[in-house]
């Protein structure tokens, strides 16, 4: 009974941590629909736009080691806050930058040390036991589901209210700041001194995948985690600037569609993906996803040219410029991206994005956790933990990666076929995704649900 209690006691400190957590990813949801229009108000060419996609995992890549072993030899409050804080920094240096060089530098610093949601796992560990981590760390997944539905609903009013770009960082690095007030004043350390270890650096993320893409019943899963997020991430980074160069979307637009997006993912996270998956197996739930990612990015690619009703190309193209600090040069024809013309306006462009939206967001939805659960099934001895790193790891590497591939691709292609490519793609990994090693390696998971049913 006292065992009980406990973790009653332990859950109830689990509540800090997601007021801190949720109020981080608002921050951060507030300018994700909007770091395209950062760098296209300074003229960047779409690959340049790639490049400030490609600072933040980039940096996470080498930071989030280093503050994993930190936090493990100083506690997770310490860590908690400098991660916090740095994020803090990098939304006012996004606020007033004035070149962009310092958009970049801001989202790369933002990955080197804001280790916010890491270093929140890790306390969340602390806390429950094994038969209760799952719970404790579905909050993070709440968390980040409620920031990224109302993050840009917020942006959304706030540009009802004023046209600046700097007003969400300037909001988001408010919000930050009161995480950093949540964390000194509510936040009780989880890591007492006598459980702290020496701090040891370990291998690179990337080095850390090695001893399982050599093994045959994860190998093939892993590939595809790192090429289905390649094309997703790839796609998620370029979204803003299509939906400028196709319909002419600004600021309130883009949060529109980070909504409607929102919406569908929540929707199925909460709603349908525990009763898919237990009707149909993982198999076939990752086998339905890579079908709607691949409809959804085609039909994507596919969308017509044709700016909303309220569309106007010089108020537009002013629009942007007037991001600019005011010692910047304003050349009328100076953007790094080209809008679409005045003609032909409607809202059919606008309908046909938002139905192709919904297949590539259920699919989304599904991806990630198929994958893992898959991967988790062949886990040795339980190791949960070791192949889940391994998977966030080729996530990571694969969102480094994709934003400069599909920018370059968009910049000396067109808008078209980096979307209808990464259509193809989805398309070639749901065939391969009936044959061989995947099969294989979820033979055993596929029997038991049959069996089971």
């Amino acid at each position: 009974m006292g065992a009980q209690r406990s973790d009653s006691a332990d859950f109830s400190r689990l509540l800090p941590i997601f007021a801190i957590v949720s109020v981080d990813v608002l921050g951060l949801t507030l300018i994700l629909p909007l770091l395209h229009l950062y760098a296209a108000a300074f003229g960047a060419t779409p690959l340049e736009i790639g490049l400030v996609a490609t600072a933040f995992p980039a940096g996470q890549i080498i930071g989030l080691p280093f503050m994993g072993a930190l936090s493990d030899r100083y506690g997770r409050k310490p860590l908690l806050l400098l991660s916090q804080i740095t994020t803090c920094l990098s939304f006012l240096m996004l606020a007033f930058a004035e070149a962009l060089w310092v958009v970049f530098a801001s989202r790369l610093l933002d990955g080197l040390f804001g280790a916010n949601l890491s270093t929140a796992q890790a306390a969340i560990s602390d806390l429950t036991s094994e038969k209760d981590r799952a719970r404790g760390l579905g909050l993070i997944g709440a968390a980040f589901g409620i920031g990224f539905l109302i993050g840009p609903a917020i942006a959304l009013v706030m540009f009802e209210l004023t046209d600046q770009l700097a007003m969400p960082a300037i909001t988001a690095a408010a919000y930050s700041f009161l995480s950093i007030l949540l964390t000194t004043f509510t936040f009780r350390e989880t890591l007492p001194p006598e459980k702290r270890r020496r701090a040891v650096i370990k291998r690179s993320n990337l080095l850390s995948v090695l001893p399982y893409l050599r093994r045959a019943n994860t190998r093939a899963l892993l590939m595809l985690m790192f090429a289905q997020q390649f094309v997703f991430y790839g796609f998620e980074s370029l979204l803003g600037v299509f939906t400028l160069t196709r319909l002419g979307l600004l600021a309130q637009g883009n949060a529109f569609i980070f909504v409607w997006v929102g919406v569908i993912l929540i929707g199925v996270q909460l709603g349908y993906i525990g009763k898919w998956t237990r009707k149909y197996g993982e198999l076939r739930v990752l086998r339905a996803a890579l079908a709607l990612l691949a409809l959804g990015l085609t039909l994507t690619a596919l969308t017509p040219q044709q700016p909303h009703p309220l569309y106007n190309e010089r108020e537009a193209r002013l629009y942007l410029l007037a991001q600019r600090p005011s010692g910047t040069e304003a050349v009328i024809g100076s953007l790094g991206v080209q809008l679409p013309s005045d003609a032909g306006r409607g809202i059919g462009g606008m309908l046909w994005l938002m139905g192709a939206l919904v297949p590539l967001a259920i699919g989304a939805a599904l991806i990630r956790p198929a994958i893992n659960s898959l991967l988790t099934q062949r886990a040795e001895g339980g190791a949960y933990g070791g192949v889940l790193g391994a998977s966030a790891a080729m996530v990571s590497a694969a969102d480094a990666i994709a934003p400069l591939w599909f920018g370059a691709l968009f910049q000396a292609a067109g808008s078209t076929l980096p979307f209808l490519l990464g259509g193809a793609i989805m398309a070639i990994l749901w065939l391969l995704s009936h044959c061989g090693s995947v099969r294989q390696a979820t033979a055993a998971q596929s029997a038991l649900s049959r069996f089971s049913r």
